[in-house]
């Protein structure tokens, strides 16, 4: 396998097994994956929040079983942010949708087994662009996997995230006619799964950036100010662990341009 590129701040997070059950719930109050029993499992995870992304992902694949969700996981937030060639990033979520594809075939009640397979899904959508996307089946994919999430694990606030941005991404590009009649996509449900996810995971800067996102695409320029006001909240929050930083950094970033 290729070397990652490292996140940019290693060293800044030194979480050990110790630190992160204490920290676990507030740390995965987005994704609601239960503390793992395993020692194996969480040390993959004390990688992860620590920024060691690869080696996360070798220690989760290792680990087998919920392992699998920190390998996927920590694939995906790598691929978001840090891969910088476009095929490589695009490979990686195919990797992800396919190993959280077999997961729920071996568990299927696991929740975040199909929501990184929609999180991948999604992502590489918008790598190829979603219109492409929309054409070759994957939004319906996308939007079946986040529900089925959302069943399974009703506080899973990510998902909301997520599914509030396929609503929203839909009506952006194929207008709220066809994205209603062909993808179920509405922008009233939209908004409201924006709001919820808030609700579920107030200090989440990722919610508050995909938030102002979505709202400018389904309510238009109008939303501006409310949408400037949201990545500046985005850009104020203290990260606990590396992937919050990256979002944090990522609306701050956006604020400059």
């Amino acid at each position: 396998m290729a070397k990652w590129t490292a996140f940019p701040h290693t060293g800044d997070y030194a979480f050990d097994a110790a630190s992160l059950k204490k920290n676990w719930a507030r740390l995965h109050q987005g994704d609601c994956e239960a503390l793992p029993k395993e020692a194996a499992v969480l040390q993959a995870w004390v990688f992860f929040h620590n920024g060691e992304f690869q080696k996360a992902l070798e220690a989760g694949l290792k680990a087998g079983g919920t392992g699998l969700t920190v390998a996927n996981k920590a694939t995906s937030i790598y691929a978001n942010y840090l891969e910088t060639k476009e095929k490589t990033k695009l490979d990686l979520f195919m990797e992800v949708a396919e190993r959280a594809e077999a997961q729920q075939a071996d568990n299927p009640k696991d929740a975040n087994a199909y929501y990184w397979q929609a999180y991948a899904l999604g992502r590489y959508g918008q790598g190829i662009s979603v219109a492409k996307a929309l054409a070759q089946g994957l939004g319906t994919k996308v939007k079946n996997a986040l529900e089925q999430t959302i069943r399974l694990s009703p506080k899973h606030a990510d998902a909301h995230i997520a599914l509030a941005a396929f609503h929203a991404e839909v009506i952006d590009k194929v207008g709220s006619l066809i994205g209603g009649m062909t993808y179920g996509a509405k922008k009233d449900t939209g908004l409201s799964l924006f709001r919820e996810a808030i609700k579920l995971n107030p200090h989440s800067a990722i919610a508050m950036i995909e938030y102002a996102n979505g709202m400018v695409m389904l309510e238009g320029d109008k939303k501006m100010k409310e949408a400037t006001k949201l990545y500046e909240q985005a850009a104020a929050c203290q990260p606990l662990d590396a992937m919050e930083r990256l979002d944090v950094e990522m609306a701050q970033a956006e604020l400059e341009d």
